[in-house]
């Protein structure tokens, strides 16, 4: 974990959660440097600086493309510094190179991103908003460490490890919940996740399926292993999208596959009036 407040360094496994999912919510300013390069070490810092003064605004994650090379291969990185701004899940703006500080300030200004207040009474739900899911789940395995009998704290973590895809963790903790908390909403939910889980086995990367799909947007197989990424993710929204695209492109595709992702999905996502809606797009094209 990065010290810094909203810096972080960006990782392949990582890239769905941390970066995707956060640009969802707000910008993401990706900065792609390697430790030999000198101009690096003139504008990192300087990335950072504002990043601290802009308060949440915007997040910067590092990406080191000597550790990365996937993500950078992802992004087409041919030099260093390069950065790049992403905000829900698209790339809208970057420049490569080092730039002064007044011309970062102009290009965050572009972008409508200005620095966020901060107050003493919305505190604590910043920090909330702002866990990571790794963050999530170092916060649920200190609560239950506190507090080793309170199996609702061990359901929490559960749920915390499948955002960042560990299920067979989360498996075991859910197998072993009491009967009270096995038969609890979240925790049918939850195994109807590691269900989809179980699809991810030897899949690719997220950036590797946004590259096959951006490639090829008939390759449903990819669409499929990335909605389901996005559901395991918490991005409801985003994996209906993968499945009706499916289901628009060939409902017949893999015995059915399309129109069996979004029942399932129907099943595990909470929110009613998302469900709705897609129950509304899917009987459009079925019917």
């Amino acid at each position: 974990m990065h010290p810094q407040p909203h810096v972080f360094d960006v990782t392949t496994e990582g890239f769905e959660a941390e970066v995707i999912q956060q640009s969802m919510q707000r910008p993401v300013l990706i900065d792609f440097w390697a430790t030999w390069c000198g101009p690096c070490q003139t504008l990192g810092p300087l990335l950072e600086k504002l990043a601290a003064e802009y308060n949440g605004a915007f997040v910067l994650g590092k990406v080191d493309v000597d550790k990365e090379q996937q993500v950078g291969a992802a992004f087409q990185i041919r030099s260093v510094p390069t950065v790049f701004l992403m905000y829900q899940g698209q790339i809208i703006d970057g420049f490569p190179g080092v730039i002064p500080e007044n011309q970062l300030r102009e290009f965050l200004t572009r972008n409508n991103i200005t620095p966020a207040p901060q107050t003493s009474e919305d505190l604590g739900e910043v920090a909330a908003v702002e866990l990571t899911p790794a963050e999530q789940v170092a916060a649920a395995r200190a609560a239950v460490a506190a507090e080793p009998d309170k199996d609702e704290l061990k359901l929490d973590l559960a749920l915390a490890l499948l955002k960042t895809g560990a299920s067979s963790e989360a498996s075991a903790l859910i197998d072993a919940l009491p009967a009270n908390l096995s038969t609890d909403d979240r925790a049918v939910r939850a195994r109807a996740r590691l269900d989809f889980a179980a699809a991810l086995a030897d899949a690719p990367a997220p950036v590797v399926l946004d590259a096959r799909i951006a490639d090829d947007d008939k390759d449903l197989a990819a669409r499929h292993l990335r909605g389901v990424q996005h559901l395991l993710a918490g991005e409801d929204e985003a994996a209906l999208e993968q499945f009706i695209a499916m289901l628009a492109a060939d409902r017949s595709f893999a015995d059915g596959l399309p129109r069996k992702a979004l029942i399932d999905a129907f099943r595990v996502i909470e929110d009613e009036d998302l469900v709705s809606r897609y129950r509304r797009r899917m009987s459009s094209i079925l019917f």
